[in-house]
């Protein structure tokens, strides 16, 4: 087996089958692209930001109740307060679709408890508890269904209102109580039921249990089985992934997915005194962020905050009405479109694709006006500008398609569209190709093109998650190929789909050939280990890479965070690391080898979550999904001469304590399984993939570190 290996301990419990929407409702909703949002939430919105006649400028003016302290009973009242005569639900669903959007998602209930709608469970909602006594989701709905539009809805899993939820915190991921759950279910079994046809559930916050997650999830299939739920629900559940606010991702995402973003990173609802500039500006930085999205195969979610009296602000407005008019232009290039085909980024801008036609949204014009489209294959019929009576020149050479762009091509005021018709289909070659060296090809995940997800128990654990791996082999020699692979206890139990070639063979990992090997551990010495921390806020949760760093120097620039040694430290020690919420600590060992190369395997014991990077490359990141007291993970390692660094960050949501432990005396073995002998033929390209056979959720992470898959010529 390679010796760059690593692995962690896969927690497998029983679960039902994952139900998600037809496949039909799933490309309906992937062909949206853009879509409005709205915080509109009765009284923050009449608030707009202030509070005993003084703007509040801690935090998102929506969770204003929170930031400004305002107790509880007194913010009710407020409602009192909120008649949104300049209200009118058709005039927002019309400037939706002026705007291009094909859907509307409403905060049906944001974190105060409000609900913009009448139910049965609380009188503190828009009809029983304001003068204006109309059911704003209602009214949203029907305008949506007379216009043509799709309609979803916000749903906050925290409610600061309800007595038998969570207090109000500063993370907003609280549990959600046995009474409080009871609670959500009851209202989304309301607003799936008396307002027809819910194109999207928006959860959002909170850190619920596996089973609460669950039953949410399954009621709303239940109910309305074409209702795409957001991946917010926590756990893995959902059938799409949300992005961080105003995250526009630049890598593949394997799933279905969505970016949410607001006109200004400081509030998503009204806010009266928010500065808010240049039109001109804003609408650019909107239009590339949607240009962006799309051309990752996503869903753009722009959201507008209306004021307390339902209007719209104007600045919002305008700006919609911009991008509605370049959509309008350039609708073909945007709608009915798939994600850009190439495997790598460019500088001058982005694309979308369809069968037979590329379009390059030129954002930065190059200097030298040229355009390479490299490893393209298909012949070009046509280049031109979308919405322009004007061809281009261009050229076409064995591995790439280069376009001139004419003399003072200005996309200053317009972002133009560049659109490549290529009649019979194309075909783009893969960036990096992984040839035969000796006859022989090793195929892991440092190697691969991954596809990503959002995978996480709530949004404070949140992580990249990797969904499928792919590559492309082109073996120098036709002819048979011994293929196999090999995997450790970890992988073990594992069910796979392996695709060669398009054709996918399902594997299960139980207990192959066994090989054993042995260190030569008398030319390691294994450091002594260091510790920092413990870190909170923007150094908690499951994110962060670094290269190698110095135990000399603070690990960021607090001073008061020194490496420490954890002294008296013993070989495979169990111990409990202090810790509050959202707390985590980095601990480091250097590893030194006298000579030669030495694989290593340790075994390092974590609680909620934890990232390893050896020697600067992340090895692994994992959170905890079972909530167990500890999880192990078993991590190999490939040891250079000279000085080997391990840095390990461990991380803790919930418990007062996270625990601890490294050993390097563990058993260390390797499962090797044959498969069928494949027949290839020289410098041709042959696709590979890997992913999870019918996993608990599609955002459910690969978590098969270890695993290596081998082509040898015979």
């Amino acid at each position: 087996m390679k010796k760059i290996i690593y692995f962690l301990s896969l927690v497998i419990f029983a679960h039902p089958a994952f139900a998600q929407p037809s496949t039909s409702s799933v490309k309906q909703w992937q062909d949206q692209k853009f879509s409005m949002f709205i915080h509109f939430g009765g009284i923050y919105s009449v608030l707009g930001g202030v509070w005993d006649g003084k703007p509040v400028t801690r935090g998102l003016s929506e969770q204003i109740q929170a930031h400004a302290g305002i107790y509880s009973d007194t913010y009710a009242n407020l409602a009192k307060n909120f008649n949104p005569a300049n209200w009118n639900a058709d005039s927002i669903a019309l400037l939706a679709k002026a705007a291009g959007m094909r859907s509307v998602v409403l905060t049906s209930k944001h974190h105060d408890g409000f609900c913009m709608f009448k139910t049965a469970t609380t009188d503190f909602n828009v009809v029983d508890a304001t003068p204006f006594k109309r059911d704003v989701v209602k009214e949203m709905a029907e305008a949506c269904k007379r216009h043509g539009l799709r309609f979803g809805l916000y749903f906050s899993l925290i409610d600061w209102h309800y007595p038998q939820a969570s207090p109000i915190s500063s993370h907003n991921s609280d549990y959600v109580t046995s009474e409080h759950h009871e609670y959500n279910k009851k209202q989304v079994t309301e607003l799936l039921s008396n307002y027809g046809t819910i194109s999207e559930l928006w959860f959002d916050m909170g850190s619920q249990s596996p089973t609460q997650s669950r039953e949410l999830y399954q009621l709303v299939h239940r109910l309305q089985p074409d209702c795409m739920v957001s991946s917010r629900l926590g756990n893995d559940q959902g059938d799409f992934a949300v992005m961080g606010d105003n995250q526009y991702p630049d890598y593949s995402i394997g799933v279905p997915w969505q970016s949410p973003a607001s006109f200004f990173d400081e509030t998503w609802g009204y806010r009266s005194w928010q500065k808010r500039g240049s039109e001109d500006e804003k609408y650019k930085e909107k239009l590339e962020s949607l240009i962006r999205v799309i051309s990752r195969g996503g869903n753009y979610l722009l959201n507008i905050g209306p004021k307390g009296d339902g209007s719209v602000v104007s600045f919002e407005k305008d700006i919609l009405l911009k991008i509605g008019t370049w959509l309008n232009k350039n609708a073909e290039a945007v709608y009915g479109t798939t994600a850009d085909p190439f495997f790598t980024a460019f500088k001058w801008g982005n694309i979308t694709s369809k069968p037979n036609k590329l379009y390059l949204f030129v954002t930065s014009v190059p200097a030298d006006g040229l355009i390479t489209l490299p490893g393209l294959e298909g012949k070009i019929s046509k280049v031109s500008v979308l919405g322009e009576q004007q061809s281009l020149n261009f050229k076409q050479v064995a591995d790439a398609a280069v376009i001139t762009l004419p003399a003072g091509f200005d996309n200053e005021k317009q972002i133009k569209v560049v659109a490549v018709d290529i009649a019979e289909g194309y075909k783009v070659q893969p960036v990096y190709i992984i040839k035969s060296s000796y006859g022989h090809m090793e195929l892991d995940e440092h190697n691969a093109y991954n596809y990503y997800s959002s995978s996480g128990i709530d949004y404070n654990s949140n992580y990249q998650s990797t969904v499928k791996q792919a590559w492309t082999i082109k073996p120098t020699a036709t002819g048979k190929y011994r293929s196999s692979i090999n995997y450790t206890n970890e992988e073990k139990g594992s069910v796979i789909d392996l695709t060669v070639n398009n054709v996918t063979t399902t594997l299960t990992l139980d207990g192959d050939r066994l090989m054993k090997y042995k260190s030569d551990t008398a030319k390691l010495k294994w450091g002594p280990l260091y510790i920092t921390g413990p870190y909170s806020a923007g150094l908690g949760g499951l994110n962060g890479n670094t290269d190698k760093i110095d135990i000399t120097k603070p690990y960021t620039a607090d001073p008061d965070k020194h490496w420490q040694p954890i002294d008296g430290y013993k070989n495979g020690q169990l111990i409990n690391l202090p810790a509050s919420m959202d707390n985590a600590y980095y601990i480091l060992q250097n590893i030194n080898v006298k000579q030669g190369l030495i694989y290593a395997q340790v075994k390092i014991t974590s609680g909620d979550g934890i990232i390893i990077i050896f020697n600067g490359r992340q090895m692994l990141i994992n959170n905890n999904p079972a909530k167990a007291e500890s999880v192990d993970h078993v991590i190999g390692l490939n040891l250079m001469p000279g000085n080997n660094q391990l840095l390990i960050k461990v991380f803790n949501n919930f418990k007062k304590s996270i625990p601890f432990a490294i050993s390097h005396s563990i058993p260390q073995s390797i499962y090797i399984k044959d498969l069928d002998v494949k027949i290839f033929e020289a410098n041709k390209l042959y696709p590979v993939s890997l992913k999870l056979h019918s996993p608990a959720s599609p955002h459910q992470t690969l978590k098969l570190p270890n695993l290596e898959v081998w082509f040898a010529k015979k």
